[in-house]
């Protein structure tokens, strides 16, 4: 009896601890995006120059690392928010660029609505189909390795057309990490709730600013 029983107590310990880390990760990825989206605002409405890709990236990276080193205590917390906090910031002047265009309300609100369609509709796929995306991992580390050098080039050598591709990869490369992590939540893969949280929330960012990008681009050659 005890043979059997013991697998069926561990999945089902396994499926409450789940359950808590994506009711905390989808609480705490709420406040982060109307955080980020509150300092995106006072940054478009101070219209505050964008601080440049070394700076963004260090800040980035440098919080990042911060939020790891700390994701096991409440500091974790506060880090979550300051990095959330940068990336809003530097995410205004880019809106303020494309709202300064003739339709560029309508590209932003495309980008917008698109971005939160996919991440219901994959999020949603994983939890209904509980299908474990864990095979994915390998794949998109090199991908999103690839992808970001291949964005570093496209913007030093001023190539538009590898720009688009670079967009292109993220948007599947994003799309793959929200199937990716909430299957990892989901199947006791991913614990700690802070660094779920950063992970689904780079995945919206880099999803919503890549099809930004992309609507952009489309509607220039129209």
């Amino acid at each position: 009896m005890n043979t059997y029983a013991t697998p069926t107590l561990a999945s089902q310990a396994t499926d409450i601890s789940g359950h808590r880390v994506l009711r905390n990760t989808y609480f705490l990825l709420a406040l982060t995006l109307v955080f980020s989206a509150a300092t995106a605002g006072v940054s478009m409405a101070l219209n505050l120059p964008h601080p440049g890709l070394v700076i963004t990236l260090v800040g980035y990276f440098g919080l990042l690392y911060l939020t790891t080193r700390f994701r096991n205590s409440s500091l974790g917390l506060a880090m979550v928010f300051a990095l959330t906090g940068f990336m809003g910031y530097t995410l205004g002047p880019v809106l303020n660029a494309y709202l300064g265009l003739a339709n560029g309300g309508t590209l932003v609100m495309s980008a917008l609505g698109a971005t939160g369609a996919s991440f219901l509709a994959l999020s949603g796929y994983a939890l209904v189909s509980r299908k474990d995306f864990s095979f994915m991992g390998q794949f998109l580390m090199i991908g999103i390795l690839v992808a970001f050098l291949a964005g570093l080039g496209a913007y030093f050598l001023e190539m538009p057309g590898l720009s688009l591709a670079v967009s292109a990869m993220f948007v599947l490369l994003m799309s793959g990490l929200i199937l990716y992590e909430t299957s990892n939540i989901i199947h006791g893969g991913e614990t700690n709730y802070i660094m779920a949280t950063v992970t689904l929330y780079v995945s919206i960012y880099n999803l919503f600013t890549s099809l930004l990008h992309l609507f952009g681009a489309f509607n220039s050659q129209e």
